[in-house]
């Protein structure tokens, strides 16, 4: 009987068709590895440091230049102060009434806010947590509504606003701001109240809470988060914005908001040549959004990440 030999397998047959034989791995290349991961990272922090400097640069040098007088801005711009000059914030909180502005800015910002805040937590929390005819359609008016320019609503704007008697007033602009900032507001909540359980408003419900209650006691709460993140981008919002008091509350200087009392600032200031005021006016104007930011840093880092670990 006459033995066939088992031929051997060629050089380029693959490893894994002969269980006995093991597939030789190629050793890792750990220097070039580690050259690209440390080159990877040298170039990231480098790219943080430029923005830090591009977006921080500007305020450092405002606040600095808020302490000179005229004459060293004009001679030296980008230089240091060599003396504290406080009475140029003196001078823009008294002669150029930053300090009434900012007042002004205040009041209509605690009516505006809170308005918005409120509806705009009750229309979220009904289109996220009720099935009704036309939920769809309601959440996508209001979706819609951020797509809309402001600058096209302004002829009506301030058409409806003069046959209701509501130019040049606080409640007006109140009104506008809250008009303004709702879509966003609604859009933002709804996706919020969403992740929350319903199970606690199953619970409360059978307990025999209203609808009131349940929102007010228990659902609010459990909010907290998204409100007071959507809460700031509305309080920036609104305290920056120029565009809908410079059509509605125009007429009466003393009634300016702070963004039309920096517009007059500097177009004064430039004229008489008070630098130093007209950067003390802008610093003022600066401290309010910074300490709110660096306040409430971690309850907005919170309420942005909290609908995506949920």
């Amino acid at each position: 009987m006459t033995t066939v030999p088992t031929p051997a397998p060629a050089e380029d047959t693959p490893a894994g068709a002969y269980p006995g034989r093991r597939r030789q791995r190629r050793p890792r290349k750990q220097g070039s590895q580690s050259v690209e991961g440390v080159t990877l990272n040298v170039f990231s922090h480098a790219f943080l440091v430029l923005w830090v400097v591009m977006a921080a640069g500007p305020l450092i040098w405002v606040a600095m230049t808020a302490f000179r007088s005229s004459g060293e801005i004009l001679n030296d711009p980008m230089g240091l102060p060599i003396a504290a000059h406080w009475e140029n914030f003196t001078t823009a909180w008294t002669e150029a009434k930053i300090g009434r502005y900012a007042l002004n800015s205040l009041v209509i910002l605690a009516g505006s806010l809170t308005g918005t805040m409120l509806l705009g937590s009750m229309a979220a929390y009904v289109i996220a947590r009720f099935t009704f005819p036309g939920n769809r359609f309601v959440f996508l008016l209001f979706a819609g509504g951020m797509m809309f320019p402001v600058i096209l609503a302004l002829v009506p704007l301030f058409t409806i606003m003069d046959n209701l008697s509501l130019l040049d007033t606080r409640p007006g602009l109140m009104v506008a701001y809250i008009a303004y900032s709702l879509p966003f507001t609604t859009f933002f909540l709804t996706s919020f109240f969403r992740t929350l359980p319903s199970g606690v408003q199953e619970a409360a419900m059978v307990d025999g809470a209203s609808h009131t209650r349940t929102f007010f006691q228990i659902m609010m709460p459990m909010a907290k988060p998204g409100l007071v993140s959507i809460g700031i981008f509305n309080f920036l919002g609104q305290w920056n914005q120029y565009l809908l008091p410079l059509l509605l509350n125009n007429e009466n200087e003393n009634n300016y908001v702070l963004p039309q009392g920096l517009a007059s600032l500097a177009v004064s200031q430039g004229y008489r040549g008070d630098w130093g005021a007209l950067f003390a006016g802008l610093t003022i104007a600066m401290l309010p959004v910074l300490v709110v930011y660096a306040v409430f840093q971690r309850q907005v880092q919170a309420g942005l990440t909290a609908g995506a670990l949920k």
